[in-house]
C-alpha cells in the first residue's frame, strides 16, 4: 500500500504545477490514500503489539506538495486578476464612457423621442455600473492581502470593513493582534477561509449580523470562528451538491495547512465556521 502510495504522488508531482479539475482530484485521492496507509500502518502496529507506532513517511514530501497547490491556487487567482481587469473591467468602463457620448447626442433629436431614449440610456448605464462594481468587487477579492505589512488580524479587519460597506451586512470582529507564529502559507489559508465564510454568508444566508474571531486556542495553537444569524442549512442535504464548491474549498484549504475544519448548521438556527491550527514554526 505505501508502495503505491508513494508510485502515485510521484505521478502527482509532474503535473502539480497546473491548476485543473484533473489535478485537485488526484490531490484529493492523494491525500485519502496517504491518511489510508498511515492508519493501516498505525492499526497494525497496535494489533501486532510491538508497542512501536510507524514514522510517518514522506512527510517533508507531503507539505511540499501541499506549498505548491496553495502557490497555484494563489498565481491563478493573481493571473484572473490580470484577465479580469484588462478584459471585463475595461469593456464595461469603456461602454458607460459611450453611453455618455449617446446621451449628449440626444440633444439632436427630436423633442418627442429625446425624453424615451434618456431614459432607455440611463437605465443601461446603470445596469453597466451596477455590473462594474460587482466586477470591481471580485477583483478586489481575488488579490493577494497585505498580511507581512498589516498583520492577519490587520488584513482581517482590512477585509471586514470593506465587506461592510459594500453589502451593508454588520460584522462584528474579535481579533487578537499579536503574532501567530504561523507559517505564511496557513495565514493566508486562513485569511481566504474567513473571505470564503463570509462571502458564503451574503449569498445564502439572510443575515443581518456576522461573527468574525481570531484568537488563541492554547500554547501555539490558533482558531478562526465565522458565526452568522442567517437561515442555516441541511449540511447532509448541501455536502450531497456537486455544486457546494465554497464548502470543499475551505475544508481543502485547512487540510492543506493541517487544521481541523468544523461547519454547524441546521435549518433557522445560522451557521459556524471554525478552523483550527497549531503553528509550524516556533513562536518568537
Amino acid at each position: 500500500m505505501r508502495q503505491q502510495v508513494d508510485r502515485f504522488r510521484r505521478a502527482y508531482q509532474k503535473r502539480s504545477a497546473t491548476d485543473d479539475e484533473a489535478t485537485r482530484r488526484a490531490f484529493r485521492r492523494l491525500r485519502q490514500l496517504q491518511l489510508i496507509a498511515d492508519h493501516i500502518e498505525s492499526s497494525a502496529a497496535f494489533l501486532l503489539g510491538s508497542g512501536i507506532v510507524p514514522e510517518r513517511q514522506g512527510g517533508d514530501d507531503r507539505l511540499a506538495i501541499e506549498r505548491r497547490v496553495l502557490e497555484s491556487l494563489e498565481a491563478e487567482r493573481e493571473r484572473l486578476v490580470r484577465e479580469v481587469h484588462d478584459g471585463p473591467a475595461q469593456v464595461l468602463a469603456n461602454a458607460i464612457f459611450e453611453l455618455d457620448y449617446l446621451e449628449r447626442l440626444t440633444e439632436r433629436v427630436p423633442t418627442e423621442v429625446r425624453q424615451g431614449l434618456r431614459s432607455e440610456i440611463a437605465s443601461m448605464k446603470a445596469q453597466f455600473r451596477s455590473s462594474l462594481d460587482g466586477v470591481r468587487a471580485m477583483i478586489y477579492d481575488l488579490r493577494p492581502p497585505v498580511i507581512s505589512e498589516l498583520g492577519l488580524a490587520g488584513a482581517i479587519r482590512t477585509y471586514v470593513s470593506e465587506y461592510e460597506s459594500r453589502y451593508g451586512l454588520k460584522v462584528l470582529v474579535q481579533l487578537e493582534e499579536r503574532e501567530t507564529g504561523l507559517d505564511p502559507q496557513q495565514e493566508l489559508a486562513v485569511y481566504r477561509i474567513m473571505q470564503e465564510a463570509l462571502q458564503n454568508t451574503h449569498k445564502h444566508a439572510r443575515a443581518t449580523t456576522v461573527r468574525v474571531e481570531w484568537e488563541r486556542d492554547g500554547p501555539g495553537a490558533w482558531v478562526l470562528r465565522c458565526t452568522d444569524d442567517g437561515i442555516g442549512f441541511d449540511i447532509v442535504r448541501a455536502a450531497r451538491q456537486q455544486r457546494s464548491v465554497g464548502l470543499l474549498s475551505m475544508r481543502e484549504r485547512a487540510e492543506l495547512i493541517g487544521a481541523r475544519f468544523d461547519l454547524r448548521s441546521s435549518p433557522g438556527q445560522g451557521t459556524t465556521v471554525t478552523v483550527r491550527l497549531i503553528a509550524q514554526r516556533d513562536e518568537p
